[in-house]
């Protein structure tokens, strides 16, 4: 079998090796939460269009990632974590291949195409979206789309109406997945770097069908929007607070993002180097497609850092064409570094790559340190996890020594795999809390009890995502409302307790138990009073 003629397949496999496996080894999430819930509600209420969280209005985020996430728990099951977070890894797979055949489009390179879209595919914050239900992954997929076809309607002379209509399409997708986020952060420094390195030629036989490119975007991108204001007015109010976020929440400095390229993970250093245009570019083997990737890479960051609200996660659509761009410079190491005398130029690839090899050494070790606490009942996973880093590792320094980077690239790709398939079952031995609580348990004691229960102050997502359907809340706004039931069950954050007395101070309060959902105990650091509630029975005198 030829290698390069199997190229879309490979990556096909390791991305269902990294995307898919073990999805539902970790938590869900607050954001997480906030979208199943979403999802729950669709499916049991019909709450499709005018979307909700808890039975309340939820129009902050538009609604086609929750769809997507609603359709896959209405054929796997709502209750199965790893079927509403199956979209997002989905997306995952399109934009990887995608990127895969825009690079080769770029390029005429197979190899390099090869390389750029396992850089992505294995990239912290790529493989950290992959495996969330998050919705950021959907926004710059669909975007990837938009993009792919705009660059063939300016590079191509055939299909441009098809072309533009379906650009149009996927940018609408994109609009519906996270509003104008990936426009901004993603597509708009694409069209810069574009224009300033390939030119936009024959401009007057392509604005017919930019001008179809505009309508379809934007009645795919505004539809639901329109319908949310005409038949639901609290709508605008809740989009505003939504929208003012950009400017008002969340505030970091100009230079906030200026690390951005630790976060690909494992290609922080070949990713910083890159980036320094004046040492590879007459390295490469194509200077016009490099150049294009590096600005592209940097307008994004500029771009980015430009908008107040900063935060880790929005440097996503970063790191897509950061992968094209640190592609170049592995590729250059496949071609040349055999022949590399200058330390200056070695040095920081036995410096990357041995330090993965040294982590895939000393976990055995490390790991039992660090783990042995919670290691019962998960030893097996230890094992193999300890045993398949040991021999990655043990290949990567014999591979690094005999200079073929090549192979030391490929078994990188193998060490995150390894780690997905049996280090995130271990994640079990790092979150011990014995007094461990869920919310689900709390149907058995309503019926047990025959009462109702309410939540006092405030929702917290994982909990009420948890408990399985919607919580009534006593707060409306302020105002602390009595349920007309002689006898109720009522939860209260630590915070609120002292406001909970306040507030029904002549009713017998009986404090029943806690529900703690935190994943360490109560001693650790990370034990957060929102994901946990003190059960009170109130009964009236």
């Amino acid at each position: 079998m030829k290698v390069e003629k199997n190229y879309l397949l490979l990556l096909v496999i390791t991305c269902a090796a990294i995307f898919f496996v073990n999805l539902n080894s970790l938590p869900v999430n607050i954001m997480e939460a906030r979208n199943f819930i979403t999802a729950r509600e669709m499916l049991t209420d019909g709450n499709w269009l005018l979307t909700t969280i808890n039975g309340e209005p939820r129009y902050q985020k538009p609604p086609l990632p929750t769809w997507l996430t609603a359709f896959s728990a209405a054929i796997f099951g709502i209750k199965s974590i790893w079927a509403l977070r199956l979209p997002a890894a989905i997306m995952t797979l399109i934009l990887v291949l995608c990127s895969y055949k825009f690079s080769q489009k770029l390029t005429s390179e197979k190899l390099y195409a090869f390389i750029s879209s396992l850089i992505m595919a294995t990239s912290f914050y790529i493989v950290a979206s992959a495996r969330d239900g998050q919705w950021d992954i959907y926004t710059h997929s669909f975007m990837f789309l938009c993009i792919y076809l705009l660059y063939l309607f300016f590079t191509k002379e055939t299909h441009k109406y098809q072309k533009a209509l379906l650009a149009g399409f996927f940018f609408g997708c994109s609009f519906l997945s996270k509003g104008p986020v990936s426009f901004y952060a993603l597509l708009l420094p694409f069209l810069i770097a574009f224009g300033i390195v390939y030119k936009y030629k024959n401009f007057k036989t392509r604005w017919l069908p930019l001008l179809a490119f505009l309508v379809v975007a934007t009645i795919v991108s505004g539809w639901w929007h329109w319908y949310t204001l005409n038949f639901d007015p609290a709508a605008v109010a809740i989009t505003k607070k939504e929208t003012t976020n950009w400017i008002s929440y969340e505030i970091k400095p100009f230079y906030y993002y200026w690390s951005f390229f630790t976060q690909s993970g494992v290609w922080t250093i070949p990713a910083f180097i890159g980036l320094l245009y004046p040492y590879l570019k007459n390295r490469v083997f194509n200077k016009k497609a490099y150049l294009f990737t590096f600005l592209w890479t940097v307008l994004s960051v500029i771009l980015l850092s430009l908008i107040p609200e900063k935060k880790s996660r929005y440097l996503l659509p970063v790191l897509i064409p950061m992968a094209l761009n640190t592609g170049f410079y592995i590729e250059y190491l496949f071609r040349r570094f055999r022949e590399l005398k200058d330390k200056r130029e070695t040095i920081p690839v036995y410096f990357n790559f041995g330090l993965i090899g040294f982590i895939g050494i000393v976990f055995p070790i490390g790991g039992y340190i660090f783990l042995k606490d919670g290691l019962a009942g998960n030893w097996l996973w230890f094992a193999l996890l300890s045993f398949a880093l040991f021999t990655v590792a043990v290949f990567i320094f014999r591979n690094l020594f005999r200079k073929k980077i090549t192979t030391v690239f490929y078994l990188t790709i193998a060490f995150i795999a390894a780690v997905i398939w049996f280090g995130l079952p271990l994640s079990k031995a790092i979150t011990i809390n014995p007094d461990y609580k869920p919310f689900s348990e709390l149907h058995d004691f309503e019926e047990r009890e025959n009462l109702k229960i309410y939540e006092f102050s405030g929702m917290t997502p994982e909990l009420i995502w948890d408990y399985g359907k919607k919580m009534e809340m006593l707060n409306k706004d302020g105002e602390f409302s009595t349920p007309a039931e002689n006898r109720f069950g009522v939860l209260v954050s630590e915070e609120s307790l002292k406001h909970f007395e306040e507030v029904y101070p002549n009713f017998k309060r009986e404090h029943i138990t806690r529900y703690d959902m935190n994943p360490k105990g109560p001693d650790s650091k990370t034990h957060k009073t929102r994901l946990y509630r003190e059960l009170f029975i109130v009964t009236k005198k």
